[in-house]
């Protein structure tokens, strides 16, 4: 986990120095590190690049973070930290839709950060990821149980939804255009390029494929998730229904 140390407060001067642009904080390394990440993508962060970015040498950043994967975790933590939860919202469903929506304004915000908000923490237990990364949940849970849910039954609802969550994000960044300037759907997208005979339906889809609302998804998606999660997981005449 990247420490929280103290800023770095001693006059520079020189090449790779800052004469003027006051302390290196926590906050100031997180925001050039996300600025290189969404310009050029995960592979291109460093700590000699992050550095550069500040114009420090590299090696004052290892009082701050002692290594690229606390770095990245840093970042995924920083970035999670901007979705909001309304754990006293008397209206589940609209909350959490709420929340649906800003994580995906946040995946296309941060395109590449998303690997780190779904893909990253399978390589992590869940008690040794950074605490912002499991706030989400925590109110999601709070959310939940106030609303009525059985604290078992909110960790289900929690996990279908980012499941979800996670597979629309991953689709809607993956729907490519191979030729915007293009008018005939199959070659837009490149499936002129497919054997006829062997994606007959595929190719018929082109131009519902290049029509792709990823909004208009996620609300579909949503749809069909809490109507089975308000059939299976709650009584008709219980609170949680109502």
């Amino acid at each position: 986990m990247m420490a929280k140390a103290p800023a770095d407060r001693t006059p520079r001067s020189g090449k790779g120095r800052v004469p003027d642009g006051g302390p290196i904080t926590r906050q100031r390394i997180l925001t050039a590190a996300l600025e290189i990440i969404d310009r050029d993508g995960i592979d291109a962060l460093s700590m000699r690049r992050l550095g550069k970015a500040l114009d420090r040498d590299p090696m004052t950043l290892y009082r701050h973070a002692p290594n690229k994967a606390a770095l990245l975790d840093a970042v995924a933590e920083n970035v999670l930290e901007q979705l909001e939860v309304d754990t006293d919202d008397g209206d589940w469903v609209t909350q959490l839709r709420e929340v649906a929506r800003g994580f995906r304004r946040l995946a296309l915000d941060h395109p590449h950060v998303v690997p780190l908000l779904v893909t990253r923490p399978l390589a992590t237990p869940l008690g040794l990821r950074p605490l912002g990364t499991l706030r989400p949940l925590e109110d999601i849970l709070t959310l939940l149980t106030r609303a009525g849910f059985t604290a078992t039954d909110a960790l289900h609802v929690y996990r279908a939804l980012f499941g979800f969550l996670h597979g629309h994000v991953l689709s809607e960044l993956q729907e490519l255009v191979e030729r915007p300037d293009e008018h005939d759907d199959l070659l837009r997208l490149g499936l002129h390029r497919l054997p006829i005979g062997d994606f007959p339906l595929l190719r018929g889809l082109a131009p519902v494929l290049a029509s792709y609302d990823g909004a208009a998804e996620l609300e579909r998606g949503l749809d069909i998730l809490f109507t089975g999660l308000t059939a299976t997981l709650t009584s008709l005449d219980g609170p949680v229904a109502r």
